[in-house]
């Protein structure tokens, strides 16, 4: 285990509490400039399905402080949203909280793991959409709702496509600034 894990300082409740904060505060603005962007333009809400400016901040908040701050931030950042904005919809909330809790827990999980940062978000990318689909899959046949159909797992991933790969190109960037800042206010 000591091979794929490396040791990285361990992050204080309060820099966990500000950066929950700070990416609770992201996952809810961003979606609405996309919308905002969207209304205007006449796209309505599919630049923020496509591009998923929610799940940004909750997998950077994950890697960077832990597993805590990003499943906090990954399980409100939705609800927020939603008491603020009525977006995401009520039928896929609970579907948009646990992805993006799972999104948070997964990559703060692998924080110090050791392998590059595209494979940390990758693996997390794919455990969220996992139990997403897990989730949606018992909620339909498991529970009998129709709300939420079962064809809107594979119709999100090729519509986030965009956004997935905006993640792989912007995530690991963000990781090797924040590392590299924090190395020089170290020396």
């Amino acid at each position: 285990m000591s091979t794929l894990v490396r040791t990285k300082p361990k992050v204080s409740v309060k820099v966990q509490t500000l950066a929950t904060v700070g990416a609770l505060a992201a996952a809810v603005a961003l979606p609405q400039v996309f919308h905002a962007v969207g209304a205007v333009s006449g796209l309505g809400t599919a630049l923020g399905e496509t591009f998923l400016p929610m799940h940004l901040p909750i997998l950077l908040v994950g890697l960077t402080a832990g597993p805590a701050a990003g499943a906090i931030s990954g399980v409100l950042a939705p609800l927020v949203s939603f008491a603020l904005s009525g977006m995401p919809t009520a039928a896929m909330l609970p579907f948009m909280m646990i992805e993006l809790l799972c999104y948070g827990l997964f990559a703060g999980l692998m924080r110090t793991a050791r392998i590059p940062s595209l494979g940390k978000v990758v693996l997390a990318q794919i455990g969220g959409r996992a139990v997403r689909a897990a989730a949606i899959l018992i909620a339909f046949y498991g529970l009998g709702s129709t709300a939420i159909p079962v064809a809107i797992i594979w119709r999100s991933i090729a519509t986030g496509l965009p956004g997935l790969l905006l993640q792989w190109a912007l995530l690991p960037l963000l990781l090797y600034w924040i590392e590299n800042r924090s190395h020089k206010a170290d020396a």
